[in-house]
């Protein structure tokens, strides 16, 4: 059985705890994002206390609050809580900030590894290992610079301390390393096995997704000190990357485990149409670019595409015709009482809403869009410790807010 990075919900902070947040300034720079919404805008914005009064919406199975937290991050891509009461956010710039028990807002923590900070590209993911409360350990993906402006997904594992990172040490880097600022995942997911799951981009180049040799637009499974498990499956097979767990895929943004079967899912970016969910099983090909539900961004099609199935690849369990530019992703499940129960979070970039979708098994039964009112492209979505959605948007003015799910009738 698997199960997600979040600790037990009795250590997590409270929504007093992450109310409050003290002014801080941040710098940016400012481009536009493509057609699908992968990539965002930059400016100059400052971090804010700014809890506000709750903001009440509506959703099909009642209504729901909405209160902002923060205010004036600098792109924040994604959030992870900490047994103390405090919270790590990530900006993609390259700022990894804590935000308190005590309601105060970091500066950006010292030992980040450099990061590629263009396009698509810089701090990803924050993760917090599995024995955190003993070995005060944290895991991070990011896009890390190469030579000649090249760049790749990598994932370093470090010490958590008061004045910032100590014993850091990279354990993943894809390879090879390539050009381009887009594409590059990434999510960071615990099994309770003693594995870490990575998920990856194919940095834009399409054919290196079906191409064993390569890590891009591949799954990765890894031990947590970063060596690959004996049991993967390409390991021992001449010409394939041992640490791939799957292929065929695009550009992987969100990922999590459902609580009730420990099963992994991951959400991915199609081209212009085609964002799917999959629930990557080892060694099987997922079929980017072969096989898509979408065309070219200039409205041809994909040149590698041979249609939308194949023999040998499977099938999206679930896919979006049209891309609402998917990302974070998170179950809101074991609360039968709540008419939210049972529901899968995902992030929407390029539609700037929150999608809810209902859940009978593994079987998708219904959608909805949430957040419809604010407007902001949704980047990270986790469940907190109090059974309340929490949410980042990937803004000039970057945003968390706390939504508190409708009460059962």
């Amino acid at each position: 059985m698997l199960s997600t990075s979040v600790l037990s919900t009795s250590l997590l902070p409270t929504p007093r705890r992450l109310a409050l947040a003290i002014a801080l300034s941040v710098s940016v720079a400012a481009c536009q994002p493509p057609a699908n919404g992968e990539a965002s805008a930059n400016g100059a914005s400052a971090a804010t206390a700014s809890e506000q009064s709750p903001q009440a919406l509506a959703s099909s199975a009642g209504q729901y609050q909405i209160t902002e937290v923060v205010s004036g991050l600098d792109h924040p891509w994604a959030i992870a809580f900490l047994p103390d009461g405090s919270s790590l956010i990530t900006e993609r710039s390259g700022a990894l900030r804590r935000l308190g028990s005590d309601g105060t807002l970091s500066a950006p923590l010292a030992g980040v590894p450099a990061v590629f900070a263009e396009g698509q590209g810089g701090l990803l993911d924050v993760a917090v290992a599995p024995d955190f409360a003993s070995s005060q350990r944290i895991y991070l993906s990011y896009a890390e610079p190469g030579e000649n402006g090249t760049a790749g997904t990598a994932v370093a594992m470090a010490t958590l301390g008061d004045a910032g990172l100590s014993e850091v040490k990279v354990i993943y880097q894809q390879q090879p390393k390539l050009e381009g600022p887009n594409h590059f995942g990434s999510r960071l997911v615990f099994d309770d096995q003693g594995h870490l799951f990575i998920s990856q981009g194919e940095r834009n180049h399409r054919p290196t997704s079906q191409e064993l040799d390569k890590l891009q637009g591949k799954l990765v499974r890894l031990n947590l000190d970063g060596s690959v498990p004996r049991d993967n499956p390409f390991v021992g097979q001449a010409g394939a990357r041992p640490e791939i767990w799957s292929y065929g895929h695009r550009n992987m943004q969100g990922m999590a485990i459902d609580p009730r079967t420990g099963k992994l899912w991951q959400n991915e970016h199609g081209p212009r149409g085609g964002d799917e969910i999959n629930l990557p099983q080892p060694g099987k090909n997922y079929g980017w670019p072969v096989i898509t539900h979408g065309i070219n961004y200039s409205g041809q099609p994909i040149p590698e595409a041979e249609g939308r199935e194949k023999p040998g690849m499977e099938q999206p369990h679930h896919v979006w015709e049209k891309s609402p530019g998917v990302s974070g992703m998170a179950f809101y499940t074991g609360r039968p009482g709540t008419p939210w129960n049972d529901s899968l979070f995902i992030g929407s970039l390029a539609e700037r809403n929150l999608i809810r979708l209902s859940l009978d098994g593994d079987k998708i039964v219904g959608e909805e869009r949430l957040l419809n009112e604010i407007g902001e492209r949704v980047r990270d979505v986790r469940i907190g410790p109090d059974d309340h959605v929490y949410v980042l948007t990937d803004e000039v003015d970057g945003k968390l807010f706390r939504i508190q799910p409708p009460k059962a009738p």
